[in-house]
């Protein structure tokens, strides 16, 4: 992939491909704003991935608009990026939304997306990850998984949905497990969460679910060197522990990117809040470790499967 950066009222842009429009394509050009450099979150690289597969698919332009963190610098991006052609915005995060709320009726021609949020408008559509399944059954894996029956979660946010579906999926399986839970108040809280985990592990915990991008690889490394257990974030990250990762929860961010850009360009996108989660196929578990019993893997697998069919959890029925 090719990059050219501009520097533009404080703001990097990177074009992302140089392909001709179709005239017959409503999707004209696309952009995405992001709140630091592309580089430094597993997130923003979900969602470079997502406009990477818009291109390829569309054969448009993509710009990324890096370090857009107030309403002023997100004013400025969406200027600079409708004067490109763009029509179709994303803005990947939650902070967007209420920018986008001040800025979409100025142009609109031009249709904003963005991240977990409760602002919507004609022209605004805001995406939700509805992970509390995922974390359910995570935490089912990680409660069968714990020799000492202390289990963590180091989340970033209070509102994550997979916080509470891992903490009820845990309970689902041994009612008499611990669940330790704090937040960082900060998917950026790289410090806070490591001197989290250092009291964790002093209180015992053997299984982490690092949940917060920033900081979940970090996490997972230093369970490795303890020898204890951890459960991947939004990406599917085996590859960076064989011995610690159980399993992942798995945000498809990239793949959905690519489905709103087909209801874009079909005009099949209106405004609004949209929820997408294990049934919708853009949330699920990754691969799981050959140390999880199998029959614990066929248990979760089916209790999966009926959830896919019912919508109920195994708690709910």
């Amino acid at each position: 992939m090719r990059k050219f950066c501009l520097v533009f009222i404080g703001c990097c842009f990177l074009l992302v491909g140089c392909s001709n429009n179709d005239p017959d394509l409503h999707i004209q050009r696309v952009g995405m704003l992001v709140e630091n450099e592309i580089d430094t979150h597993l997130w923003n690289q979900k969602g470079e991935a997502g406009l990477e597969a818009i291109k390829d698919e569309f054969g448009v332009r993509g710009f990324i608009v890096e370090e857009v963190s107030t309403i002023y610098d997100a004013w400025e991006a969406v200027d600079s990026l409708v004067d490109r052609g763009v029509n179709l915005i994303f803005g990947h995060s939650s902070i967007y939304g209420e920018y986008f709320m001040e800025i979409a009726n100025q142009y609109p021609g031009v249709h904003f997306v963005y991240f977990n949020g409760n602002y919507a408008a004609n022209n605004i559509t805001s995406l939700n990850f509805n992970s509390h399944a995922a974390g359910f059954f995570a935490g089912m894996i990680a409660s069968a998984m714990s020799e000492t029956k202390q289990i963590g979660i180091i989340a970033a946010y209070e509102w994550q949905p997979e916080v509470e579906g891992f903490y009820e999926g845990a309970k689902y399986f041994d009612s008499q497990i611990r669940v330790h839970v704090n937040y960082v108040n900060n998917w950026n809280s790289f410090d806070a969460a490591i001197e989290t985990y250092e009291k964790m592990r002093k209180e015992n915990v053997d299984v982490f679910y690092p949940a917060g991008d920033m900081y979940s690889a970090e996490v997972i490394q230093l369970a490795e060197e303890d020898g204890v257990y951890t459960i991947g974030f939004v990406d599917d990250q085996m590859d960076i522990s064989r011995e610690s990762i159980l399993t992942s929860t798995i945000q498809d961010v990239d793949k959905l990117y690519l489905h709103i850009a087909h209801k874009f360009n079909d005009e099949e996108l209106s405004g609004g809040i949209r929820t997408y989660g294990m049934q919708e196929g853009f949330i699920y578990l990754g691969e799981y470790n050959s140390k999880v019993p199998q029959d614990i893997v066929e248990m979760v697998e089916a209790h999966i499967e009926t959830y896919l069919e019912t919508n109920y959890l195994p708690n709910e029925n």
